[in-house]
């Protein structure tokens, strides 16, 4: 059987755009078995996705993933929250440093482990600016022009 080297199933494209990336965390998903056969069809997403705090334990909310078909009845919501599994260590320090100005936890992508598990790749992300984004973008522009010539 031959592994895949890109075992992703869903990436947020969009958050390395609007956030500038810091500290990166892998989390475990509370899912239920329909989900699970929904993600082994890397049928994901998780563009819209976001990552909140309530009683000391981190949800992922808004993501998608779609009903797998063959379950049947037993089928789950398609956008429902997910619990994030942390350690205590791990979510004391996460949200010690989303209390400065500016920052949030921004999920960046889901895949599988060599275990079979999914995981979660997050990340504390501080947004950035319009002007930001702009120099970003002319800078991309300025290194293709050079290639071209």
């Amino acid at each position: 059987m031959l592994k895949k080297k890109n075992n992703s199933i869903a990436t947020n494209r969009r958050a390395g755009y609007d956030y500038k990336i810091g500290d990166k965390f892998e989390a475990g998903i509370v899912l239920k078995g329909s989900e699970v056969k929904s993600l082994r069809n890397n049928r994901a997403d998780i563009s819209h996705a976001f990552i909140s705090q309530e009683n000391g334990e981190i949800y992922l909310k808004n993501s998608s993933i779609p009903q797998y078909l063959s379950s049947g009845i037993l089928n789950h919501e398609v956008s429902r929250t997910r619990k994030l599994l942390f350690k205590k260590k791990e979510i004391k320090k996460m949200l010690g440093s989303i209390n400065k100005r500016g920052t949030t936890l921004v999920p960046l992508r889901i895949y599988f482990t060599s275990k079979g598990f999914a995981k979660l790749l997050i990340a504390i992300g501080e947004g950035k600016k319009k002007y930001d984004k702009r120099q970003i973008k002319k800078e991309k522009e300025w290194k293709i022009q050079k290639k071209l010539i």
